[in-house]
């Protein structure tokens, strides 16, 4: 099994541009919570297809870091918590946020790769939808001074998030 540098490694490659980092920040939890709601139903009794997705991601999470694996766990089941009342109406409004969550975050995500230049990290492997949550945390806790020695892991293989000055232009007539 890969290690937290290795997947946070593998994902930010495809990641260095500020703007690009900054949809995901939007989109992600979006599509995230989206998932979280579509899968909400059905349930029996507590358990839904959205419990047991998001405490395998938990596991997981926890597996390749304490510190991470809480904070996502955190964040897991409050999306869990929310998604229970979107998921609580009637048909429509439940589908209307599912999808209308999974589809606007998914607008923020393909903005972010045409202003990167690059395809998302899903295309080449599938685990990037998995690791793009943990990526958003790990990078607010960069942002925050936190896992410095994670930080400087990624930057030293993924290279540097690219500042104004210094992003490469994306292809004519993006970005």
């Amino acid at each position: 099994m890969k290690t937290l540098n290795d997947q946070l490694i593998q994902y930010a490659r495809y990641h260095r541009d500020p703007r690009n980092i900054a949809t995901h920040f939007i989109g992600i939890p979006m599509i995230t919570l989206a998932i979280a709601v579509l899968l909400s139903r059905p349930s029996w009794g507590v358990v839904s297809p959205a419990l047991v997705l998001a405490a395998a991601f938990a596991v997981y999470y926890l597996v390749l870091d304490l510190r991470y694996g809480l904070a996502m766990s955190a964040l897991l089941a409050a999306a869990l918590w929310a998604a229970s009342d979107l998921a609580s109406g009637d048909t429509a409004r439940w589908l209307a946020w599912g999808v209308g969550l999974f589809v606007v975050g998914w607008i923020f995500q393909f903005v972010g790769h045409w202003w990167e230049g690059r395809k998302p990290a899903f295309v080449d492997d599938l685990i990037g939808l998995v690791i793009g949550p943990l990526f958003v945390v790990a990078e607010a806790g960069f942002r925050l001074g936190w896992r410095r020695e994670v930080e400087q892991a990624v930057e030293a293989a993924a290279g540097p998030v690219a500042r104004r000055d210094q992003r490469t232009l994306a292809p004519e007539g993006h970005g």
